[in-house]
Parts: C-alpha cells; sequence; structure tokens
C-alpha cells in the first residue's frame, strides 16, 4: 500500500519526510507532494485524485488551520475531494505546522543547540495548538529560521509519542488507522 501526501507547502514535506519513516507501519510507502500554498492545494485536489490511478493508494491532505474554523474548513477540504472514487483522510494543524515545534521543544533545542527549557515553562506556550501564530512566536525567539531548514532539522529530533500537541496527535493516529484499515483488508 502507498499513502501519498498532499501538503499546502514544502516545510510540512521536509518534515515529513522525516517523521514518517518512524510512523508508518512496514510495508508501507509514502510520497509526499507540496504545494505552493493553500489555494494551490485546493485547485489541484480534484486534479491530482481524478488523474491518479495507481491501486492500492490512499491519500493524505494536510492543511494548516490558521485563522479557519476548523469544522468548516475540513468540510470544505472533504467536499473538494469527493466524488474521485478514492480514500481521502484530511488533517488540518491546529493554527501551523510551527505549532508541532512547540509541542516537542526538546526537539528545537537538539536542532538548533539552544536551551528553551525557559520558553517550556511559560503559561503562552502550555498549550501549542493554541498559540494563535506559532510561526511568528518561533521567529521571535529564534531569528533567521527559515521555514523548510527548520523543519528538516527539527524531524529528526520529533518524539513522535510525546509530542503534546492535539492536532499532532490526531494526525499521527489518524494515518495510522488509515494504514491499519487497508492492512486489514
Amino acid at each position: 500500500m502507498k499513502l501519498v501526501f498532499f501538503l499546502e507547502e514544502r516545510s510540512m514535506k521536509e518534515l515529513l519526510d522525516g517523521i514518517l519513516p518512524r510512523i508508518l507501519p512496514d510495508g508501507i510507502l509514502f510520497q509526499t507532494i507540496p504545494h505552493q500554498g493553500k489555494s494551490d492545494l485546493e485547485k489541484s485536489l480534484p486534479i491530482k485524485l481524478k488523474g491518479w490511478n495507481e491501486p492500492r493508494t490512499k491519500f493524505v491532505v494536510v492543511h494548516d488551520q490558521d485563522s479557519n474554523n476548523c469544522v468548516k474548513l475540513k468540510q470544505k477540504l472533504t467536499d473538494i475531494c469527493t466524488g474521485y472514487g478514492k480514500e481521502v483522510l484530511i488533517r488540518i494543524p491546529c493554527h501551523e505546522l510551527e505549532a508541532w515545534y512547540w509541542s516537542d521543544l526538546a526537539a528545537v533545542d537538539k536542532a538548533f543547540g539552544k536551551d528553551t527549557s525557559e520558553l517550556a515553562r511559560k503559561r503562552k506556550y502550555s498549550i501549542p495548538d493554541k498559540i494563535t501564530n506559532p510561526k511568528q512566536e518561533l521567529k521571535r525567539h529564534f531569528p533567521g529560521m527559515g521555514q523548510i531548514d527548520s523543519a528538516r532539522k527539527i524531524a529528526p529530533y520529533m518524539n513522535i509519542s510525546e509530542n503534546t500537541s492535539h492536532s499532532f496527535q490526531i494526525f499521527v493516529q489518524g494515518v495510522l488507522a488509515f494504514c491499519a484499515e487497508r492492512q486489514g483488508r
């Protein structure tokens, strides 16, 4: 079986390329396809789903929540992906991918060689999925931190089971359940 991940941007590709081999069960292949932002992703979904004819393939769409209502955004993406006869899982990081980094500051420590223990104790960062603009907060504390480079550097150190982001854990659980559904057939 193969999972194809349709992603909003390249930084998510870099992160997933680094962590999916540690998440996916043996025998599950994957491919990550980044897009040039939300509108590019949304426009390309029907084209890619309609044209993809590789057997034993399932699809995962990953789209940041940003300031959207999560339920409405998921429904919008579901509507876009319906009608192509493909199995599609939709996952939405709250609010942005970078919240997943705030949820594992030990990985950020190791990636950048900076002690983040003081940041970890701040109430403002105690529930990473509620940080309204996690990307800006990271840039404030780590000047010069690029999105793609950061994803590449942090991914090897992320602790999958200890990550405190609820949306990250829902992502992992959803992907694992998606794999199990297929393997059971």
